[in-house]
Formats: structure tokens, C-alpha cells, sequence
């Protein structure tokens, strides 16, 4: 898909489906005025007989319309003007791609002159129409025997709100461009089959961004290169597969050698069934998505290079298959993790915290300025915050601050726990240093608590996205998060 600038009158614009905004109470925005002053009062008449009224999200075609030079108009429902914030801006363009999408259109335009986002700047604007764009065109058929149709349209070009600097839209395009591609990135790793997406396939993955982009190098450590440097932890889990573990490690150079980079580190447990501790049939097959964490670092890699951002980055996967078999880990079994503290396993489906602690502990060696771990976690995440909101925990009260900031800019959220040391005893173990659960009570918290005890030497934040990750029932299928906060969290930093 191209995106494009174009600064045009509404009836002016060359394409075959222009977009404007009518407002509640029927109100036409300037770029709907200024087609229904050129075509007769079209719009006008439409808006008097009732048929619309400006509702958020509605949507009208309007055909061969006179005086224009757009073959199509679509006119889409904004709402109140006054409360036209990001989420419902964001919501207007969504609706608005999905329904041009629907059209045997070339081209569109999204006329947004005249448009202002209460909470947001223009460039915002200007970006979500590339990124929701992206976002909702993906469609998933790769294991299908019949392919979906590819999608007619080819180019999409705003006229950004007045006063905006070309350059800085046209940066905010292919900002958006790229965040919305990474997201389908994150969704399509996340949809494949266990069958497929395998700890290898997420190296190969990792490896053909090396190759696409100069910026990227990437190493992936073997199961023996683990055990030499003593990630017990990690091999644990995967100690009943068939299928290798793999440690991926990307790195971005975007800054000076010794700028300290910022890194991010991905659960990659591309099929769970809970190990000896054998997770019941009912929804095992979501059991797919629990690579969703590594499925957002690839992503995002992949996006920060992209868009040449200047720092840098590390992205950490940790991939490994959770299987039942007579090598597999059994609960009560002890292994010693890359930190030299030893772990009771009391149950092999909390998994994700042993193969994301090893990955922390080797994280040390880069001396970084931040580190956010990304894992479909705990079950109490999603009794806690449901689909919505991704739990966020951390050692670092600013690194917490700029990340839920950052999940609000985005409209990815985010919402801190407390990480406190009262929660800490629940993990006490009377044969090890520590044990990998800590009861039925605040899953999330002691599940943050256990990661936090190898992640003493930087700051460091938790992202649980197991409510997040992905949908369940008639829409299920990976949602692509939190891909659009962690980009927002990498893009804003500095060298």
C-alpha cells in the first residue's frame, strides 16, 4: 500500500473515493461542504431527510456525484466535534478503511483539513490513517487452501490538518505505515500454527530481518550454547520437546557503540500444554499464542529499523515448546537458572517466567538503559483486566510512568500493579532458592515478583499480555499487541 500527501479541496481531489467527516446533528465538516457546494447540495439533502446523522462510525456511499472529480464519497459519522479525541478518531478511520476496503476502489482520500483531534497533535492524525489502515486490512490465510483476494486498493492519501508541515506528515505516514505493519507482522507469527511457528521458524524469522535490513545483526544460541553458559532455567521447558530451544538475540545500531541500548526481551513458548502439569483440552489450541510476547520483539525490531530510529535496541527471544514426554521436567524437580539461584518447579505450566528469567540474567551483559519484558503470562491478568488492558509491573517507578504514557498515546494501554516485597515470601521454597509459583492468590504480582528477582542490575518493566495477545471465540486470532506501545516507548527515546 502507498500512502501519500496530497493538499487538495475535498472536490478538487483526482481520486475514487474521497472521505469526509459529517459531524453529530448532521453537521457537514469544511471538506463536506465544500463537495456539497460544488455537487447541488447533495450532502445537504441527504442529511435533511434523516438518513444521516454524524453518529461516530457510521458510514454513507454516495455514487456519481456531480461537480466533483471523485468517482465515490464517503461520508463517515464523527460524532461530536467537541469530544473528537484520539480513541475516537482512531475508531472514525478504522471504520472508514474497513468500508473502503469493502469498494472495487484504486485509490482513496481522507479529506482532513479541517480536522482536530482534542488530546492529540496533527502528525498523530496523520499517522493513525496509515497504521489503522494497515492494521485492518490484515487477513489471514496461509494455511487455507483458498487464498483471500488481494485487496483493489493500491494508494491512500490524506490531506493533513491545515497548518501541518509536509515533512512532518509525510514522516507521520510512514511512521504509521510501519507501526501498522509490524502490527500485522506480530498478528501473523502469532496466528500460525504450532505445527509451524516452532522455536526454529521464529529464528529464521529473526534472521531474514537481518537480511533486509543493514542496521540488524542477529545471533541465535543453540541448545548446547545454553547449557555452557548454565540457563537451566530455559531448558527445563523445552527438556520434553522434540523441538530445539532457541535464544534469539537482535540487535538494532542505530547510536554510537557505546551508547547503552535499550532492550526488549520476548516470551516465545510457541505451544504450551502445560508440560507434566497437562493443561485441560477445552481452548489448548490458543495454547499457539503463547509466543505472542516474541511474535511483538520481532515485530518491533523489524519496525525501529525501518524507520532508522537512532538508538540502540536488543530484542531477546526466548523460544521453547512445552511438551509431556518421559524427558519432560516434573513438578517438584529443581534446576539451577544463569543467575546461579536455584528454582523449585511445583508446576511445569509456569513456564514463561523460566524461560524469561534466563533471558533477563543474560540481558546484564549489555549494561542496559531500560529492559521490558513482553509474555502471555498468567491466567490473572486476564481475570484482572479482561481483553483490554495489558498488566504492567516494574522496579522502576519512571520507566512504569513512560510506558503507561505511552500505551495512552498509542491506545495500546497499559495499567501498573505493585510490585512489593510483601508479595515476595509467597515464593518461598523450602528446597530451593526460590519456587516458580506462589499460590491461587495475585498470580500476576508474584509472577512479576519471581522475574524481578534477576532483574536487580537495571530498570526493568513486566508487560503481561496474556488478556491482550489475542481474541478468543468467532474473532479469535492474534491481536498484534503491544506492538504499537513498544514502539511508541523505542521511538521516543534518545541516544
Amino acid at each position: 500500500m502507498k500512502y501519500l500527501i496530497k493538499i487538495s479541496s475535498a472536490d478538487k481531489i483526482n481520486t475514487d473515493c474521497v472521505a469526509v467527516i459529517v459531524w453529530s446533528k448532521a453537521t457537514p465538516s469544511d471538506e463536506a461542504k465544500a463537495i456539497d457546494g460544488a455537487s447541488g447540495k447533495i450532502i445537504s439533502r441527504l442529511l435533511r431527510s434523516g438518513d444521516f446523522t454524524g453518529k461516530l462510525g457510521e458510514t454513507q456511499i454516495l455514487h456519481g456525484v456531480d461537480g466533483i472529480n471523485a468517482k465515490r464519497v464517503l461520508l463517515l459519522g464523527g460524532g461530536e466535534r467537541k469530544k473528537f479525541n484520539g480513541k475516537n478518531a482512531s475508531k472514525l478511520l478504522r471504520v472508514g478503511a474497513k468500508t473502503l476496503y469493502k469498494l472495487n476502489t484504486a485509490s482513496a482520500h481522507f479529506a482532513l483539513s479541517s480536522v482536530v483531534v482534542t488530546d492529540r497533535d496533527s502528525a498523530w492524525l496523520v499517522s493513525r490513517v496509515a497504521c489503522d489502515s494497515e492494521d485492518v486490512s490484515y487477513r489471514y490465510d496461509t494455511t487455507k487452501s483458498k487464498k483471500n483476494k488481494p485487496l483493489s486498493i493500491k494508494a491512500i492519501s490524506v490531506a493533513p490538518p491545515t497548518g501541518s508541515r509536509r515533512k512532518t506528515a509525510e514522516y507521520a505516514l510512514k511512521r504509521g505505515q510501519s507501526i501498522g505493519k509490524a502490527i500485522n507482522c506480530a498478528k501473523h507469527l502469532g496466528n500460525l500454527p504450532g505445527n509451524i511457528c516452532t522455536p526454529t521458524y521464529l529464528a529464521i524469522q529473526a534472521q531474514n530481518l537481518d537480511k533486509r535490513h543493514r542496521s540488524l545483526t542477529t545471533k541465535v544460541l543453540t541448545e548446547k550454547q545454553m547449557q555452557r553458559i548454565g540457563m537451566g532455567a530455559l531448558l527445563s521447558v523445552s527438556a520434553g520437546s522434540a523441538e530445539e530451544a532457541k535464544l534469539i538475540v537482535i540487535h538494532h545500531k542505530g547510536a554510537r557503540a557505546d551508547s547503552r541500548p535499550h532492550v526488549l526481551v520476548g516470551k516465545g513458548v510457541t505451544f504450551d500444554t502445560g508440560g507434566i502439569s497437562l493443561k485441560s483440552g477445552g481452548g489448548m489450541d490458543e495454547m499457539k499464542f503463547d509466543m505472542c510476547g516474541a511474535a511483538s520483539v520481532i515485530a518491533a525490531m523489524g519496525s525501529v529499523a525501518e524507520l532508522k530510529t537512532p538508538i540502540n535496541v536488543i530484542g531477546i527471544v526466548a523460544a521453547a515448546e512445552n511438551m509431556p514426554s518421559s524427558k519432560a521436567t516434573k513438578p517438584g524437580d529443581i534446576v539451577t537458572s544463569m543467575s546461579g539461584k536455584t528454582i523449585e518447579i511445583l508446576n511445569t505450566d509456569a513456564e514463561g517466567r523460566l524461560v524469561l528469567c534466563d533471558a533477563l540474567s543474560y540481558v546484564e551483559r549489555f549494561k542496559p538503559k531500560t529492559v521490558v519484558d513482553i509474555a502471555t503470562l498468567t491466567g490473572a491478568a486476564v481475570a484482572t483486566f479482561g481483553s483490554h488492558v495489558t498488566a504492567l509491573l516494574s522496579n522502576n517507578d519512571a520507566l512504569a510512568k513512560s510506558l503507561r504514557q505511552c500505551g495512552e498515546q498509542s491506545l495500546d494501554p497499559a495499567w501498573q500493579l505493585p510490585l512489593w516485597d510483601e508479595y515476595q515470601s509467597m515464593l518461598n521454597s523450602n528446597f530451593a532458592d526460590i519456587a516458580n509459583i506462589g499460590g491461587p492468590r495475585a498470580g500476576t504480582i508474584t509472577a512479576a515478583c519471581f522475574l524481578s528477582r534477576f532483574t536487580e542490575k537495571y530498570h526493568w518493566a513486566h508487560l503481561d499480555i496474556a488478556g491482550s495477545a489475542w481474541h478468543s471465540g468467532a474473532l479469535k486470532g492474534a491481536t498484534g499487541r503491544p506492538v504499537s506501545l513498544l514502539l511508541e516507548h523505542l521511538l521516543s527515546q534518545k541516544a
